[in-house]
């Protein structure tokens, strides 16, 4: 982006033309008034400082602020001559202790009434001129020169806006009324969004510098802002943003443009999302010169009025763009471009954040860079703004952890896979166009509790190498219209981020059959499941759904699903496989028989986990003793009671059998 002007020659560029201002003053001041007021002390002192300000002036070899101020306002040289007497005072202490002296209230300010002479001719003609720039004009009113104090618009003083002056000098000043929004410089992957239609218009009106709004919208502030830098880096010119919260009005907009005028960049107005009836706000820039930018959130900003504008997108974009982003942030993971696209494809701005983290961990702690540590650093910038209802969990379950018949895990294999291939598949292969397949994974986990649905999903996180994002959702859930939907977001929004797996355990409080509508409690819950339809079929991830009744999931969700996985009770070959998994053969006794467990004692896994590990404390308590078959009888009767089911009972006691008969495993 272009350079910010020289700090050195537009300083005492501006300097010499106000001092032609402070000549006209002294010889104002030495006609009018007379010797015993002291005015012509101060006329000396006028003219010695313009004298000195004028020989230090160097020839001027390029355009300063204080010309792309007249240039983009369009200001006559009245105009001109207006801003520089107003801002006289922020020259010299003296000058504004001589004003000081001339205002009626004691003010450092020159008055509209000084002005009228200095700049008219002193007649009513003059001041008839002089009101009509103080109430019409371009300088009044784009705010570049205000109106201070109150009385008889003669008496007021003149000022210029706020930290104009310093900016006009060159310096890096900013209104203190404003928060400044820093930019950056544009990502690497978007040179393909370039190439984008609307975004070449964008380019081009910029270029032109004709009034034009140019509206970019995004839930992300920082990927509105990544796309207006490479708009002005394109076009070949500069940014200068702030944010606008509900309070300011358009009058900070024209503060905002004379500051982004003076340093001869393009004003960007950031306006924030807001909650409440008033969440969209009007935008009427129909008075404000030449392009400017808008970043916004999704309704929070309604451009209103005549003026043109074009809207322009932040996508669309592919794998080859994430790949480039990655490739360009992370040159020591080139050969992994292509699998960090496919892991996390996320948006260039963000690339470039996460790229950064990297780096600076790998400065901290050398050592050679790998895949995960970028996960790792996605993990970090996430887990400090997750909800309440969200637990992010780092998954190492492997695939042998999981005791499943065949063809449920060979499902949750493909799974797996699908999402690893995907950017082959679609984007490599053209799928994506030509099927109209969608990226992202849905699979919902049936059955009942205890039969290993969450584990599952802890087991293809930690296959396709990510974490899980586990959600619960009696938190999500809110009898508040609107709030459901806008938690879901949320949690919606951080899974694409991280690419993390989507867990929404029992989730039939979500994703429950539609109603007849009967009352409003019914049309908003029936909102609720569409927009969950909607934002499901836009899941850029691998989301999971579990629910113990799958009668209970509406219909269009089952078809919306890419693999509906039905996980059975297991039956006594997986119950003999669990019990064995779930205690370590060091720990248990050579009377334990998996095989007599498993046969008498027909229940899900889940039961199988908590009796080992209470019949591991009995053991521990029983003067350290290992695991034995009564310990594991005492521990599954709990569970039955716990699920208030009759116990089928005890084994008999078994006869002597040879070593060979019993179980091992």
């Amino acid at each position: 982006m272009r350079d910010a002007p020289s700090t050195v020659l537009p300083g005492r560029d501006l300097s010499a033309r106000a001092a032609q201002l402070a000549l006209r003053v002294a010889a104002l001041l030495e006609a009018v008034c007379t010797a015993e007021s002291g005015a012509r002390a101060a006329a000396a002192f006028l003219r010695s400082w313009a004298g000195t300000a004028m020989t230090t002036r160097p020839a001027p070899t390029c355009s300063t602020p204080l010309d792309a101020v007249t240039t983009r306002f369009a200001l006559t040289d009245a105009e001109r001559d207006l801003l520089l007497l107003a801002g006289l005072p922020e020259e010299h202490e003296g000058l504004a202790s001589t004003f000081r002296a001339l205002h009626p209230r004691s003010e450092p300010y020159p008055t509209a009434g000084l002005a009228a002479l200095v700049l008219g001719d002193g007649d009513d003609t003059g001041r008839a001129t002089l009101r009509r720039l103080l109430t019409g004009g371009a300088a009044t009113r784009h705010g570049l020169v205000r109106l201070h104090g109150d009385g008889p618009l003669f008496e007021r003083g003149l000022r210029p806006a706020d930290r104009l002056w310093e900016a006009l000098h060159g310096h890096d000043a900013w209104p203190e009324t404003i928060e400044r929004v820093p930019v950056g410089e544009p990502p690497a992957g978007l040179t393909r969004w370039l190439e984008h239609t609307d975004v070449r218009y964008a380019i081009a009106a910029i270029r032109a510098g004709d009034d034009r709004t140019l509206l970019i919208t995004s839930p992300d502030q920082n990927v509105a802002l990544s796309r207006c830098a490479a708009i002005a880096a394109a076009a070949g010119t500069g940014l200068a943003a702030g944010r606008l919260d509900g309070n300011q009005t358009i009058g900070t907009a024209h503060l905002l443009t004379a500051h982004a005028a003076a340093r001869d960049a393009i004003p960007v107005l950031v306006i924030p999302a807001v909650d409440g009836p008033a969440a969209t706000r009007d935008l009427d820039l129909h008075d404000i010169p030449g392009p400017v930018l808008v970043c916004t959130a999704p309704g929070a900003a309604r451009p209103t009025g005549q003026r043109p504008m074009l809207t322009v997108p932040i996508g669309p974009l592919d794998a080859t763009d994430h790949r480039t982003a990655w490739r360009t942030g992370l040159p020591a993971l080139t050969t992994q471009a292509a699998t960090l696209a496919a892991r996390h494809p996320l948006d260039p701005a963000l690339t470039a954040w996460i790229a950064a983290d990297v780096r600076s961990r790998q400065q901290l702690m050398p050592a050679t860079m790998q895949v995960p540590d970028v996960s790792a650093s996605i993990r970090a910038r996430i887990e400090g703004s997750l909800p309440p209802s969200v637990d992010f969990i780092t998954a190492t379950v492997p695939w042998d952890r999981l005791v499943l018949p065949s063809e449920p895990g060979r499902q949750l294999r493909d799974a797996a896979t699908r999402l690893q291939h995907q950017s082959l598949v679609l984007d490599d292969w053209g799928l994506r166009h030509h099927a109209r397949a969608d990226r992202g994974v849905r699979l919902l986990f049936t059955g009942a509790p205890g039969t290993g649905k969450t584990l599952a999903a802890e087991v293809v996180a930690t296959a396709i190498g990510t974490d899980l994002l586990r959600v619960d959702v009696s938190q999500v859930v809110s009898k508040w219209i609107g709030e459901t939907e806008k938690n879901l977001a949320a949690v919606f929004d951080i899974a694409e981020r991280t690419q993390a797996v989507l867990l929404l355990d029992e989730a039939d409080a979500l994703f429950g059959a539609r109603t007849e509508i009967t009352d409003a409690h019914d049309r908003y819950a029936n909102l609720e499941t569409a927009y969950l339809l909607q934002r499901l079929d836009h899941f850029d991830g691998l989301a999971v759904l579990s629910t113990n009744l799958r009668k209970n999931i509406d219909a269009a969700f089952i078809r919306r699903m890419d693999f509906v996985i039905d996980f059975p009770m297991p039956d006594e070959a997986c119950r003999r496989d669990l019990w064995a998994l779930h205690l370590p053969p060091r720990i248990r006794d050579d009377d334990v028989e998996y095989g007599v467990l498993a046969r008498l004692y027909p229940v899900p896994g889940g039961w199988i986990r908590n009796a080992a590990i209470a019949a591991a404390f009995l053991a521990a308590a029983d003067t350290g003793a290992r695991v034995r078959q009564a310990h594991l009888i005492s521990s599954i009767r709990r569970e039955y009671a716990k699920a208030a089911r009759p116990f089928p009972g005890e084994p008999p006691q078994p006869a002597h059998r040879a070593g060979s008969d019993k179980e091992t495993r």
